[in-house]
């Protein structure tokens, strides 16, 4: 039998079965639904040990694309595919367009969207929140948190702070839908005028908290990001704290080659 330290250039033994199981789901060979091949029929058919398969298959969760349900096994997800995050996403016309950044991008993939508001109100702003609002911590802030879907799958969980004495005279902020075009339609309406919105992004494992949120696997990769959204008056006018499913999203930036 072989081991885990097996397998030269391309890896472990064990990295190199995780790779071609994931690249299998990717393929369509074994689809939504299926039923990942029980560890003992892994075995026999890699000839490995046990504990090789186990660490396999931890990798294999890891990627996102299979749950583990006691007693059953591990079974491929139902999980839409890629869409694309480009640096256009929150070019004016597509506000003026009446469409939000996330339904615009959606939209323009052929999928269907939806976004589900958690929470709507006044909260302390946290210390990096406030810090990059320019404000003390704890400052009261408009906390906007939203839950968004993609084919009826969670991908992606967002919280907006926005300065209180910014918010306190536009009252569509406090809606549920604040109107077409979003929130950042409506700062525009009353004379916040955007200059560029800053994105700090991390990637990392999900928390036993965020994964069941997401509906991943415990240790499924995130991608944590912090956009800034900042006007030609030079304020920071929202704080976005987003976490994202790693695996359905694909980061494109134009970055211009001139001074």
């Amino acid at each position: 039998m072989g081991t885990a330290v097996e397998g030269g250039r391309s890896g472990p033994r064990y990295v190199q079965i995780a790779d071609e199981i994931v690249r299998q789901i990717r393929a369509g060979v074994l689809k939504p639904g299926d039923m990942v091949p029980s560890e003992s029929e892994l075995v026999e058919r890699y000839g490995v040990s046990g504990g090789t398969i186990r660490k396999a298959m931890v990798e294999v969760r890891a990627s996102g694309l299979v749950e583990t349900r006691h007693g059953k096994g591990s079974i491929v997800k139902d999980r839409p595919p890629v869409r694309h995050r480009s640096s256009d996403r929150f070019r004016r016309s597509h506000r003026q367009g009446g469409k939000a950044a996330y339904l615009a991008e959606s939209a323009q993939s052929g999928a269907t969207a939806k976004v589900s508001v958690l929470y709507i109100g006044p909260m302390e702003a946290p210390e990096d929140a406030a810090r990059r609002l320019g404000v003390p911590a704890g400052t009261q802030v408009l906390a906007r948190r939203r839950l968004y879907f993609r084919n009826g799958t969670p991908v992606e969980t967002a919280t907006s702070y926005l300065p209180w004495d910014v918010v306190k005279e536009i009252p569509e902020l406090f809606a549920e839908n604040p109107g077409g075009g979003g929130i950042y339609a409506r700062l525009e309406d009353h004379g916040h005028e955007f200059a560029e919105f800053v994105e700090t992004l991390q990637a990392r494992p999900a928390s036993k908290v965020e994964a069941s949120k997401l509906a991943l696997s415990p240790g499924a990769p995130v991608v944590h990001l912090i956009r800034e959204a900042r006007t030609t008056a030079g304020l920071v006018v929202e704080v976005c704290d987003t976490l994202m499913a790693a695996d359905q999203f694909v980061f494109e930036y134009r970055i211009p080659a001139a001074d």
